[in-house]
């Protein structure tokens, strides 16, 4: 099936066979068996070689870590410790200090909703008893969606160990819950500021290094799920990686509104945390998305493609031969680089053939 690309690349080059008063020959529908001589010849010759076609697009791109979310506070206080950038936290360790009090990291996907107490049931509660299981509290804690005697018991093991009230009860401005552990990428809120429930506190993202690129709007099929990419990183290190999404851009500049002319999407290095040590995240990579690639296929300069003429139409090369030109028919495929790829039984490596004046 003829490219889209192609169609138009081989439009052009129709064009520019008649203005150069018919020089470059266009065959006859059949095309195959079309001979010239003489005046027949092309202004100028090509060969056919055997190479690989690369369809790829370069942009810029900033090491940077997957799955990018701001953490709000859910309750009114002011900030005594605030989120260190940088650092890695697993369950059980402080985001942050709200009122003298540390805010908790817990694995789950259930966001903290509501407070959690004694007669409470539900899947919030579950994973509350798994990270209370695994942090060590509550040997005989029987872990389900109920909240009974011995969930209450674990808790004020718990809060005893943190410095908090032994209430039992888990309070909304208690605990952050986040599906693993994670690196604190922007701390929002600084030492001694007041928060409002729904204001950001921290940036967090997941430890995964990604590389972060912003694309334009028509390049769409890049920003497949699993489009390889070849990255320059900023140490001159090549790596592959592969794109794992897209993301919702960053809010830049006044207003705080994001890039809407760009897609932003997350690439994912074949080598994980490896590939990126030692780089330095404030200068730029350079990020190559290969949408496709075609190995050791025929291929001319898009050029030297005629239209041939005729009920049958479709496309041709003029092969010269000495002082002798016959137009053949081929099949033409995908285009990279000002090269077309073609094929067809009268087609071979190092044939000269026709190609159109500059």
């Amino acid at each position: 099936m003829k490219r889209r690309s192609a169609f138009l690349a081989l439009g052009a080059v129709t064009v520019v066979a008649a203005v150069t008063g018919g020089l470059l020959h266009l065959g006859d529908g059949d095309g195959a068996d079309t001979a010239g001589k003489g005046g027949d010849l092309p202004p100028a010759t090509a060969t056919v070689v055997r190479t690989d076609l690369v369809q790829s697009k370069t942009v810029d791109g900033k090491l940077d870590f997957a799955q990018r979310r701001t953490v709000k506070s859910t309750v009114e206080g002011t900030v005594t410790v605030a989120a260190a950038e940088g650092e890695t936290l697993t369950t059980g360790q402080a985001l942050y200090e709200l009122n003298d009090k540390p805010v908790t990291l817990l694995y789950g996907p259930v966001p903290m909703f509501r407070e959690m107490k004694r007669g409470d049931r539900g899947s919030d509660v579950l994973q509350l008893e798994r990270n209370l299981r695994d942090l060590g509290y509550g040997a005989g804690l029987y872990v389900d969606v109920w909240y009974d005697e011995d969930t209450e018991a674990a808790v004020k093991q718990w809060q005893k160990t943190l410095n908090r009230d032994t209430t039992g009860r888990v309070g909304k401005g208690d605990v952050v819950f986040q599906p693993g552990q994670v690196k604190v990428a922007k701390a929002e809120a600084a030492l001694a500021d007041q928060v409002a429930p729904g204001e950001p506190v921290l940036t967090v993202a997941s430890t995964q290094p990604v590389i972060r690129a912003e694309l334009e709007q028509s390049d769409g099929a890049l920003t497949s799920s699993g489009t390889k990419v070849e990255v320059v990183l900023p140490s001159g290190k090549t790596a592959a990686g592969k794109v794992a999404g897209t993301v919702r851009p960053e809010a830049t500049g006044e207003g705080g509104e994001g890039a809407e002319d760009g897609i932003t999407v997350e690439v994912v290095l074949d080598g994980g945390a490896s590939a990126v040590a030692g780089e330095d995240a404030r200068k730029s990579a350079s990020v190559r998305f290969v949408s496709e690639a075609r190995e050791g296929v025929l291929a001319v300069p898009v050029e030297a493609v005629v239209a041939l003429r005729g009920e049958n139409g479709g496309y041709g090369l003029q092969v010269v031969r000495g002082s002798t030109s016959q137009v053949v028919r081929v099949e033409t495929g995908m285009t990279a680089d000002g090269r077309i790829e073609v094929s067809g039984p009268d087609v071979r490596e190092g044939l000269r053939v026709g190609v159109a004046k500059p």
